[in-house]
């Protein structure tokens, strides 16, 4: 995967390039404020109203978030309890609106994530980073990119019903 733009019949805003060896980088505008994006990425309730592709069609079984330097989060997927996976890790730093950057512990090839909110004009470019510890672990997990695309059409429509236009 080099370049991706858009997904799921989008309109291509949502691009998605390899910038290293070890990272890979999306990065869209959203039509709302930074402050607003960042509650949709800090709370639990919101959080899990978008993060899942629905053509996934593997509900999102529990979402729990301390967001907060040090805090943990702990994401289980699943149809049934038997039947279940866990992303999990800690968030090593958090400054609302504007950054966020967290680890993935679920495996020893796990990244670093980091999202960044910048305010454009009332709108807010978003760029969602990941580092791999090798290029191997890189291309182990360019298929779970595959639903960044429709997941941030998820949180479009769900910014759209936070009142995201309205004017601060």
């Amino acid at each position: 995967m080099n370049d991706r733009n858009g997904s799921n019949g989008g309109n291509g805003r949502t691009t998605v390039k390899r910038t290293s060896e070890r990272e890979i980088t999306v990065t869209r505008v959203f039509d709302a404020p930074p402050r607003i994006v960042f509650e949709a990425w800090t709370k639990a309730e919101l959080f899990a109203r978008w993060w899942v592709p629905k053509s996934l069609g593997v509900p999102l079984r529990s979402c729990e978030m301390d967001v907060r330097t040090g805090g943990t989060y702990r994401l289980e997927f699943g149809q049934d309890a038997e039947n279940t996976w866990a992303f999990f890790g800690k968030y090593v730093e958090v400054v609302p609106p504007a950054r966020l950057v967290w680890t993935n512990e679920e495996g020893e090839n796990a990244a670093i994530s980091t999202v960044t909110f910048v305010d454009d004009g009332g709108r807010t470019l978003l760029t969602f980073t990941e580092v791999y510890p090798t290029k191997e672990a890189l291309d182990e997990s360019l298929g779970g990119m595959e639903g960044t695309p429709e997941q941030f059409e998820q949180l479009d429509d769900l910014l759209a019903t936070l009142g995201a236009g309205r004017a601060d």
